[in-house]
């Protein structure tokens, strides 16, 4: 069985855990969003197995939306550790390990738009263009900061799944996703009536990381050491373009018009400086 069929699998199956010695706790996905997690969960996996680390990793015992993962993780509750961009907030609260497991890519954002609509943006050069029209995203998402520190205008709502009925309804212009999350919910979604922009993408520098309690550095120093054992030897890369190779050769990245913004919530502590961290179109 290939290696993303297996984990969705044993995402559905996984029994629920309590805290237990030698289990790594992840929050379970609401239903629906198990693929979210796939690549994360085999870059943990991965991690552990570099590092020689016993450590087994099960789902909460119930589905948790981003913000109470964090607040669970924050307090010591029903998970060990969460994956998710950082920001300067949240490393404040959480014990990052600075490794990005997306190299970077949350912050290469293309637009979900009505099929309707397919070429909305096809004239779009400047983030002065931008301002007459409106995004969508979550209410306590760090994009949301980003781009309204821009001067966009950005429609909010609390539930992920509600983005999508809002833009149906035409509630918002277009829905920015992470190059390697837009084309998995497109298909996901099922939605004839949605369609990916082809001709822009937003960019800003951001991470995905793994975070962990920081009453618990030793989980975070395993799986730190045995994601830079993957770096060195390979394994990181090859995981890394067997989920996502196929949605960035589809991204065309490199012919797309690039507006650049600033991230004025990344940490100083961000490793900008180590190009091997980094995907570059």
């Amino acid at each position: 069985m290939p290696m993303r069929r297996l984990l969705l699998a044993l995402l559905l199956i996984a029994p629920p855990c309590l805290a237990a010695e030698g289990v790594l706790r992840y929050p379970r996905a609401p239903a629906g969003d198990e693929f979210r997690a796939v690549y994360p969960l085999a870059l943990l996996e991965l991690a552990l197995r570099k590092a020689g680390s016993e450590l087994r990793i099960r789902p909460s015992h119930q589905p948790m939306e981003q913000e109470r993962a964090l607040v669970s993780l924050e307090q010591g509750e029903a998970v060990d550790v969460v994956w998710t961009m950082t920001s300067r907030e949240r490393e404040s609260r959480l014990l990052p390990v600075r490794i990005p497991l997306d190299k970077g890519l949350y912050g290469w954002r293309i637009a979900l738009l009505r099929a309707d609509r397919r070429e909305l943006l096809r004239d779009v050069d400047s983030l002065a263009d931008l301002h007459a029209l409106r995004a969508g995203q979550g209410h306590d998402w760090p994009d949301t900061r980003i781009l309204r520190g821009h001067g966009l205008q950005v429609q909010t709502s609390s539930s992920y799944d509600s983005l999508f009925l809002m833009l149906r309804a035409g509630r918002f212009d277009y829905f920015p996703r992470a190059v390697l999350e837009a084309r998995a919910e497109l298909r996901q979604q099922n939605a004839s009536e949605l369609t990916l922009d082809s001709h822009l993408v937003l960019h800003y520098p951001t991470a995905l990381y793994f975070f962990f309690s920081r009453s618990n550095p030793g989980q975070a120093e395993i799986v730190r050491r045995g994601l830079e054992l993957a770096l060195a030897d390979g394994s990181f890369e090859r995981l890394f373009r067997q989920q996502y190779g196929a949605d960035l050769r589809l991204a065309r990245l490199e012919r797309r018009r690039i507006i650049e913004l600033d991230n004025p919530l990344l940490p100083a502590q961000t490793p900008l400086q180590r190009a091997e961290l980094w995907y570059r179109p």
